[in-house]
């Protein structure tokens, strides 16, 4: 098994990964071979801008699945906000058929989860642990 790699700022070192996942307003199946590679783009384009990661990337017609890496500090709930923003201005600005399908792009909400770390239950013993101390 690989160690897990670190990076770092001026301030924290860091190891965050996040899956996240949204969808097309509406589910709508929008995501097209022309418009996926055009968002693969886009968001490649963000996460480097934002000195972030992009690990794994799936685009399928109704919804995007990223496993992210990023700095803790600027926040991955910030990354997703641009990426989703970015995308959807120029998606619908090159795509004018996707104005006529969904009112807006994206819809408000997405997903984001952990990856790695120690267990929950491990976690929990620690912290029990500190109490003595």
């Amino acid at each position: 098994m690989k160690a897990m790699e670190y990076k770092s700022n001026n301030n924290v070192v860091y190891s965050c990964k996040y899956p996240v996942e949204w969808c097309p307003q509406y589910r709508r199946p929008v995501l097209t071979r022309k418009v996926e590679s055009d968002l693969k783009r886009i968001l490649h384009c963000v996460a480097q801008e934002r000195h972030a990661g992009i690990i794994k990337r799936e685009v399928m017609p109704e919804h995007v699945h990223l496993l992210v890496e990023v700095d803790p500090q600027y926040g991955v709930h910030r990354l997703v906000k641009q990426m989703k923003g970015r995308s959807s201005r120029m998606l619908r600005v090159k795509h004018k058929w996707l104005k006529s399908r969904i009112p807006s792009l994206w819809t408000n909400s997405y997903l984001i989860s952990t990856v790695g770390g120690a267990p929950l239950k491990v976690i929990k013993q620690y912290l029990e642990s500190r109490k003595e101390v």
